[in-house]
């Protein structure tokens, strides 16, 4: 299998392995609704590119599920330290940061892991028109924010990038507890959503659509997508976008991406309709390179999980 020579951040999903991040070998599971705190006192300041790690500053409820995964730094004395932008997007952008524990004094750094950061940009620079569709069915209970996203005001643009942001990391969350892969949604704050850094060390591991496989090589990738189809319908839910742009191969392993408008089949009118967009775009990519499926009988396998 040969792989389109992938994006590589400047000097720059997770870690090298999709389960395990860099370097790290701190874990901070907090027992009470505060982080733990080791009292000890770190001169260092943030320097360009950086920022004290947002981590302390959320609520429990803005980080992603516990037991934490053992490679998240949690530590309040870590820096979240920009290393370049992995990729760009209709609805935002990704940004490769490293967050770790700065040098103490004592000759080394603390524990540290690399993570992705989806920012959302305001809906005038963004390019995805398309949001009533997947949004039919949601309910959102502040009627004022609902009025300005209706209006289009200032207001209004931030609210709706803090909800797709919002809505992104309930989805990897939702997601990544029903064993679908995905990276694991470390937190989320305003519009940015952190997650972990699919990859081998500062390389984004390759979408689908970057690879070059035998047929032989391509069939457990369509079993491994076709069993994230299946999951999100087990579920009631349907991508919505899924296509070989928004799977990520690393190590054979796919794992899938860009959650924010996973759709509520039953609820939202077109729900059928996004399934079934997501079953063609699928067969389609693999029959086109040498692997033949047919996307009605597998779209009709899908709709029978569904009830």
């Amino acid at each position: 299998m040969s792989v389109d020579t992938p994006v590589t951040t400047p000097t720059l999903t997770s870690p090298s392995t999709s389960t395990s991040n860099s370097t790290s070998t701190s874990n901070t599971t907090p027992s009470t609704a505060f982080d733990e705190f080791d009292g000890a006192f770190n001169p260092a300041e943030p320097g360009d590119g950086q920022r004290w790690s947002t981590w302390p500053s959320i609520t429990p409820s803005e980080r992603g599920p516990q037991p934490y995964p053992s490679w998240l730094v949690t530590s309040a004395a870590a820096f979240d330290t920009e290393l370049g932008i992995v990729k760009t997007g209709k609805e935002g952008d990704v940004f490769l940061i490293e967050r770790g524990v700065p040098d103490d004094g004592s000759g080394s750094p603390g524990p540290s892991c690399l993570l992705a950061a989806k920012r959302y940009r305001g809906l005038e620079t963004s390019d995805f028109h398309r949001s009533a569709q997947y949004q039919e069915g949601r309910r959102m209970r502040n009627t004022r924010d609902t009025r300005a996203i209706a209006r289009g005001s200032s207001y209004g643009r931030s609210v709706a990038s803090g909800r797709w942001a919002f809505a992104e990391f309930e989805a990897l969350c939702r997601a990544h507890a029903a064993g679908v892969p995905v990276p694991y949604p470390v937190q989320v704050n305003s519009t940015e959503v952190l997650m972990e850094f699919i990859g081998d060390g500062r390389t984004a591991a390759p979408r689908l659509a970057q690879v070059r496989a035998r047929r032989d090589e391509l069939e457990p990738l369509f079993d491994q997508t076709f069993e994230i189809m299946r999951s999100f319908a087990r579920a009631g839910v349907a991508h919505g976008d899924l296509s070989a742009y928004n799977l990520l191969v690393h190590d054979g392993r796919v794992v899938v991406i860009d959650l924010p408008q996973l759709v509520d089949v039953a609820a939202n009118p077109g729900g059928l309709d996004f399934l079934h967009r997501d079953v063609t775009n699928v067969c389609t990519w693999f029959s086109r390179h040498g692997l033949d499926r047919d996307a009605e009988s597998f779209f009709a396998e899908l709709v029978a999980e569904l009830w």
